[in-house]
């Protein structure tokens, strides 16, 4: 079977496109020159021929014609010795019918040309007539004494001239196509040498697993823009393997501690029971320890899977009302907080984004603000819609954030000191950022003018504010 063009290496296409487009250029430029030399070559072939054929029309006799051209074919071009061979002379009456004939041909055709010069009707023709293996151009002129005279001529040798010169141009046009090949070849050989670089790096890269590679950009064509393409590639991969690197190692340091409190207090439940057995008191409070650890274990294995997924989540995007979501979320958290009250403001506003995913967010927010508010404080919530963006503001009544920790406060795992005996995984806000980051906002953490923390959560709206 034989390979198509789409099988072929891109280099072996660029080659053959190239040398396509050669043998083409040559085609037609071999054509058009030598049907421009066959037309010049016959235009001057016919007109001496006509010149002839006004020569011969004023001679006595077809051989008077035929020694007189002759003759000014040596006076005038006596350098050409081929000059006047092939030349037939034969004359016609006026019915058209030859009354003698001189030259290389006993005997002419006479076609309708020639017969309507013969009778008058026009004063000149011309036809092409084949005589045996020969080719003859024939020039008909009126007689002075009624009939005509026909001068004709052997082509010959104007056929190989253009058969030289159509060979000529074959054998150039090859020997130009051979080098087109040749050269399209180093062309395209220099030409992908970046795209041979890139698959050497990308094998290299899948072989080793080292995302660190780079490749060296050179220029600021097409192909300078692919490698700086994969190097961004290859950043990305290794920015976000580390991440996941580094979740990873910081999940398993922050499920280390309450699996072996929860593994402790089974070990003492299963001990007990096998020996003299525990108070009803420590046993409640060890069932009681349980039911808390398992919770929060399950709260901590339910965030880690949150961030890990929140970039390939399945929910799709739509026009989120927030002020409702706000609404929601703020009902949602009152059971949760049963001393902390909610003051809510919420002005209407529309955003792109996924619903579940933005109500996650402002929870995390409000259970962070309930947690830090004293007994009977107040978590103040103000939803806003200026020009293009919505703004959430949430405040507490709680300490606020020491100046130390506000940089870090969106960190994954990280837990001011203060917090460290409250309930609690450190993931909570590191969603939040990433819920805001995936719908093209910010997020910023500060202390309030009053006291307590404060944070602010910024959305590009997605339509007017309904009602404006």
């Amino acid at each position: 079977m034989k390979r198509r063009l789409p099988d072929l290496t891109l280099r072996a296409r660029l080659t053959v496109l190239v040398v396509a487009a050669v043998a083409v250029a040559v085609v037609a430029v071999s054509l058009t020159s030598w049907l421009v030399t066959q037309a010049s070559l016959y235009r001057q072939f016919d007109a001496q021929l006509q010149a002839y054929a006004q020569v011969a029309a004023k001679s006595a006799s077809p051989a008077d014609a035929l020694a007189t051209l002759r003759s000014a074919d040596r006076d005038g071009r006596s350098t050409d010795p081929d000059h006047g061979i092939g030349l037939t002379v034969q004359f016609l009456d006026a019915a058209g019918a030859p009354t003698g004939t001189a030259g290389e041909v006993s005997a002419f055709p006479v076609g309708a040309p020639a017969r309507q010069v013969a009778a008058g009707a026009i004063s000149v023709g011309s036809e092409v007539d084949k005589i045996g293996s020969d080719r003859y151009r024939v020039w008909i002129a009126a007689r002075p004494d009624g009939g005509a005279v026909q001068v004709a001529r052997d082509s010959e040798g104007v056929e190989h001239t253009l058969a030289d010169l159509g060979l000529w141009e074959l054998l150039v046009g090859f020997a130009g196509v051979l080098v087109a090949a040749l050269i399209g070849r180093a062309v395209a050989k220099t030409a992908l040498r970046p795209v041979d670089t890139l698959t050497a790096a990308a094998g290299e890269v899948a072989r080793t697993q080292a995302l660190a590679a780079e490749i060296t950009v050179k220029g600021r064509g097409e192909l300078a823009k692919l490698a700086e393409s994969f190097n961004e590639m290859l950043a990305a991969l290794a920015t976000s393997r580390d991440e996941q690197r580094r979740l990873v190692e910081d999940a398993g340091h922050e499920l280390r501690t309450p699996l072996a409190s929860l593994r402790n207090n089974i070990e003492l439940l299963i001990h007990a029971q096998t020996r003299s057995g525990l108070p009803s008191d420590d046993h409640a409070r060890l069932l009681a320890d349980l039911d808390t650890q398992s919770a929060e274990l399950t709260d901590l294995v339910g965030e880690l899977v949150e961030l890990a997924t929140g970039d390939r989540s399945p929910e799709g995007v739509e026009d989120v009302e927030l002020d409702d979501l706000v609404r929601t979320a703020v009902d949602r958290a009152r059971p949760h907080a049963p001393g902390i009250g909610f003051d809510l403001s919420a002005e209407a506003s529309v955003v792109r984004g996924r619903p579940a995913a933005l109500e996650r967010a402002v929870l995390n927010i409000l259970g962070n603000a309930a947690k830090w508010s004293p007994a009977g404080g107040t978590v103040t919530v103000t939803l806003t819609a200026e020009p293009g963006e919505a703004h959430l503001v949430v405040t507490d009544e709680g300490p606020g954030i020491p100046d130390t920790d506000l940089p870090h406060v969106f960190e994954r795992f990280y837990r001011a000191a203060s917090a460290r005996s409250l309930p609690g995984s450190g993931l909570g806000l590191a969603i939040v950022q990433q819920v805001v980051a995936q719908h093209h906002g910010r997020v910023t953490a500060s202390n309030g003018e009053c006291g307590g923390a404060r944070f602010e959560l910024t959305l590009p709206c997605a339509a007017p504010v309904r009602g404006s």
